[in-house]
């Protein structure tokens, strides 16, 4: 039906003259996407409609053809809802830019809106008045590079338009760009700008780094690089004290020509963003110098590979924000959206400095203690908070409305009880409470001080009655003018009310209660009865049916109708007189726009550690405080009895089985974890990792007791991860991945490494997976969980003094069916695990017998193909391999000696014999197990006897 009426609605002349501009333009970048905006609907073309067809319509059907001058295009029609879902999620998820065209006075097309997924400005009222951007910042990245003599010099530049942030960072990296990709995610960039890449090797591995951090790459021309005018841009931008103009352009000619580079990437930002033309923005952004050693780096494998956030695939929503699956979902107990955006800031920037984050244990501690305290700012206090960032930023353009003044004015009413609740209970908590007092309740304290002109206006101009008719006008006393329209209204609305009287009396109905009075934004005032009552309108000549739904019917007569218009004439006349007023008090609480900044700040920082204080309370088993250590100053880097994976014990039906974790500088450093598929090392080594995260975060973890030096880098290699659109095969990427942690691991980060060495040949393989994992222990020296099926790996314990083996257990039998049987255990215990359980996971899931016997015979003849033509030199080596393969065979001989003596148990019908029978059934039955000479057994049965449960 849209497609439809767009087309009837197009004139054949406009078609023609839309078709030669369309004609006229450059072919657009692929992931530059262009509509066009007639008013009433919105159209694309070409790739784009086919683009738009697929997914909005998820059918070609809906591409039609407009034909002028013997051309046909491509054309999709777009209704406002479908073109406001499409933009969102070409930002947001496709990471595409967006140009919207639409025609001037002139009659000619040229573009009114443009953006980028870290440029949302110009759209943001458009597109996301009534949508959470959360964890979408507006914030964009440009960098330049050079290589000198095999170290790369980075230099960056950042802004961030919500918050008025520049940065500029200049630091060495490596040939994979380590550093720069673990400030990508600290940064939380959406899009990265550089000058034009040329074919070199490392262009090549930057842009395998900007799309690898799923962010948008844009090339610019090098002279939007240039500095010429900068220092004199920056004094405009940046914030300045009163008195203080010259400094801040000395300091700006300061450090632009110490960092002449970074400052040119800046320059590329201010130019690309437009920034010197949006007078808004002046005198507001402030300029810092960025160093990545504040925090804690994360490669973006690691993001992924430790779920710390909602998979991508669409912009954030409330059921996305507060899914148990990712590690933001479970911590998100956050009642504001500052909360939920530095909640998001804090998971990427875990702290380094172990002051900050005792602090922020502290106040989790005292949430966590005091429960009533916790539940009345969570449930009562925080939820009635407005977005105190997002009105800073509309005050600041000067597109604040007066029911925006009003919000934060409610907001501020609401924060003397904040202080109250925090004050009533800090007594009880001692030091805590002393905390809580410093931190939150003090600056809110003062920062009401300042707002308190800003309140008293507010008392002064707004009228509060209104407000309960959901109207917000400025009180009619505060001018003469709007004194004499509110007196008018005022008369007509007694007229109406009048005029309800006598309706009611006419159709012998109770005014107020069977007919009222109801203004539509459709009909204006209208009166409305139930459907119940409908009977008595039937044939009445004096009023004048309008609508009827299920609820109501809607009805007026001439005289309601000519109130109905005054009223509305009188209050277009009065919001015409009080626009002026209007835009005084704005332009008054404009001013207000940095300590509303701060408090934005406060109000999310308290929300977010009373959400981590929720999260440690609501856990299947509460959350307990690590202590902490600083980095390097402790032989036990990292101590967890009875850990837990966060997520995964949150999962419905999932009983969580906890392990231990330790990790000890010299001796217990490079844990090797072995065991079937499924039997839980992935979800062992990953629960470490994020342990790791939420502990330098300043959140409790979920264990029973957890004691760890801090971490400078939390580095991952996890699972299969081809990149084929860019040629890039699982194997490569792997290899890449751990390339790039060898190069920026050092001494105090941790790594955590599942299935290296596959996409390869089984000995190649392996041989990477030994040299990798013999440099990270002996060379590098990171802590490291590395776990692998490649059994023979366990042998690196008898080398290297930080190796030790754990494996996760499982147990084997033999059902009805004759099929093997694997049961997973999932606790994680010293030592190692001998051989692969491989084939037995293809006997449990159902594979034909004629396979199993054929997989179980190859094996066998290629360990035996391996011991016999393995060279001389190699002896020492293929004895330890024969030694292990022996050991396997003696187990798998006892493990069916076990079955079969399990399986002749089970078929005796044990009630039919008396005890003495029984007795020596059972021995009969066993005789074979005592009198073999297999080891294996042996063991067994002295391990038993000896009463080791293990």
């Amino acid at each position: 039906m849209a497609n439809l009426q767009a087309k009837q609605n197009w004139a054949i002349e406009n078609v023609k003259s839309f078709v030669k501009f369309y004609q006229s333009q450059e072919t657009n970048v692929s992931t530059t996407f262009r509509v066009f905006d007639h008013g009433d609907f919105y159209s694309t073309h070409g790739k784009n409609a086919i683009l738009a067809a697929k997914h909005v319509f998820n059918t070609p059907t809906a591409i039609c053809h407009i034909k002028a001058q013997g051309t046909e295009i491509e054309t999709v029609y777009l209704g406002k809802l479908n073109f406001e879902s499409l933009a969102r999620d070409l930002l947001l998820v496709l990471q595409y830019r967006l140009q919207i065209y639409a025609l001037g006075q002139n009659n000619e097309w040229s573009i009114a809106y443009k953006a980028s997924p870290g440029n949302l400005i110009e759209v943001e009222e458009l597109l996301f008045t009534n949508v959470d951007l959360s964890n979408n910042s507006s914030a964009m990245l440009s960098v330049r590079y050079h290589n000198n003599g095999g170290q790369i010099l980075v230099n960056l530049g950042y802004v961030d338009t919500t918050l008025c942030e520049m940065k500029y960072a200049q630091f060495n990296d490596n040939s994979h760009f380590s550093a720069l990709e673990s400030a990508i995610i600290q940064l939380g960039a959406k899009e990265c700008i550089t000058p034009k890449l040329d074919s070199s090797a490392e262009s090549t591995k930057l842009m395998d780094v900007v799309k690898r951090s799923n962010i948008l790459l844009t090339e610019q021309p090098r002279d939007r690089f240039s500095t010429k005018n900068f220092p004199q841009d920056l004094q405009r931008l940046v914030k300045k004290p009163k008195g203080q103009e010259d400094q801040i352009l000395s300091s700006a000619h300061t450090w632009t020509g110490d960092y002449p580079e970074a400052a040119s990437c800046l320059a590329s930002l201010v130019h690309y963003l437009d920034m010197m033309n949006k007078e808004d923005g002046f005198g507001q952004y402030v300029v810092n110098k960025y160093d990545l050693a504040h925090f804690v780096r994360l490669g973006s494998t690691a993001l992924h590979a430790l779920n710390l956030f909602p998979e991508p695939g669409s912009y954030s929503t409330a059921q996305s924000n507060r899914s148990v699956n990712s590690l933001f979902g479970l911590l998100n107990h956050c009642q504001t959206l500052q909360g939920q955006r530095m909640l998001s800031r804090w998971i990427k920037q875990p702290l380094i400095d172990i002051n900050h984050i005792e602090e922020r244990l502290t106040a989790v501690e005292a949430f966590t203690e005091c429960a009533e305290m916790r539940m009345t700012l969570s449930d009562q206090h925080l939820k009635k908070l407005p977005d105190f960032d997002k009105f800073s930023k509309k005050f600041l353009r000067k597109k604040a409305s007066l029911q925006d003044c009003y919000r934060v004015y409610q907001g501020l009413k609401v924060l003397p009880f904040v202080c109250e609740c925090i004050e009533e209970h800090s007594l009880s908590l001692d030091q805590n409470g002393n905390l809580l007092k410093e931190v939150f309740m003090t600056p809110i304290h003062e920062l009401l001080i300042d707002f308190r002109k800003y309140t008293d206006m507010i008392d002064t101009t707004l009228d509060f009655d209104m407000i309960e008719k959901h109207e917000f006008m400025v009180k009619p006393d505060f001018d003469p003018e709007l004194q004499r329209l509110r007196d008018k209204m005022d008369a007509v609305e007694s007229s109406m009310a009048s005029a309800l009287t006598k309706a009611a009396s006419e159709l012998d109905l109770d005014a107020g209660k069977t007919i009222k009075l109801e203004s539509t934004s459709q009909f204006g005032h209208v009166f409305r009865i139930t459907c119940k009552e409908e009977k008595k309108l039937r044939n009445n000549k004096k009023f004048t049916h309008l609508d009827t739904s299920k609820a109501a019917v809607r009805f007026t007569n001439n005289r309601l109708r000519g109130l109905s218009e005054d009223l509305q004439d009188h209050k277009r006349a009065y919001q015409l007189q009080q626009d002026a007023v209007v835009k005084e008090i704005v332009a008054i609480a404009a001013g207000y726009v940095e300590p509303m900044q701060v408090l934005g700040d406060l109000i999310a920082k308290l929300d977010v550690l009373v959400s981590f204080a929720q999260a440690s309370v609501m856990a299947p088993m509460p959350y307990v405080r690590p202590k902490l250590h600083a980095m390097g100053s402790s032989n036990n880097r990292l101590k967890l009895v009875q850990s837990r994976h966060p997520c995964i014990e949150r999962q419905d039906s999932v009983s969580f089985i906890p392990n231990d974790a330790l990790l000890e500088s010299n001796d217990h450093n490079f844990i090797i974890v072995t065991g079937p598929n499924m039997g839980g090392k992935s979800t062992f080594i990953r629960q470490v990792g994020v342990v790791v995260l939420m502990a330098q975060i300043g959140c409790f973890v979920p264990c029973d007791e957890a004691e760890l030096c801090l971490f400078d880098a939390i580095l991952a290699r996890i699972g299969a991860g081809d990149c084929q659109v860019q040629g890039v095969s699982t194997f490569m990427a792997e290899m890449l991945e751990t390339a790039s942690i060898l190069r920026s691991a050092t001494d105090n980060s941790l790594l955590i490494i599942d299935e290296l060495g596959r996409g390869t040949s089984t000995y190649d393989g392996f041989g990477l997976a030994w040299a990798i994992s013999h440099n990270i222990a002996v060379d590098i020296k990171s802590s490291c969980l590395f776990a692998t099926h490649f059994h023979e790996m366990t042998s690196l314990a008898d080398e290297v003094q930080s190796a030790v083996n754990y494996h996760v257990t499982a147990m084997t039998g033999t059902g009805e069916n004759g099929r093997s049987n694997l049961t997973m255990l999932y606790q994680v215990k010293r030592g190692s695990c001998d051989r692969s359980f491989g084939i037995h996971v293809a006997e449990c899931v159902g594979f034909p017998r004629c396979v199993i016997d054929a997989a179980k015979q190859k094996a066998d003849e290629l360990e035996q193909y391996f011991v016999t033509m393995a060279p001389e030199d190699e002896g020492d080596a293929l004895s330890a391999e024969e030694e292990s393969r022996k050991k396997r065979k003696l187990k798998q001989e006892g493990d069916e000696m076990i079955d079969e003596f399990l399986n002749a148990v089970q078929a005796v019908d044990w009630q039919a014999l008396d005890e003495s029978e029984a007795k020596l059934r059972m021995k009969a039955l066993k005789s074979p197990i005592l009198a073999s000479d297999n080891s294996y057994l042996k063991k067994l049965i002295e391990k038993i006897e000896s009463g080791d449960s293990e």
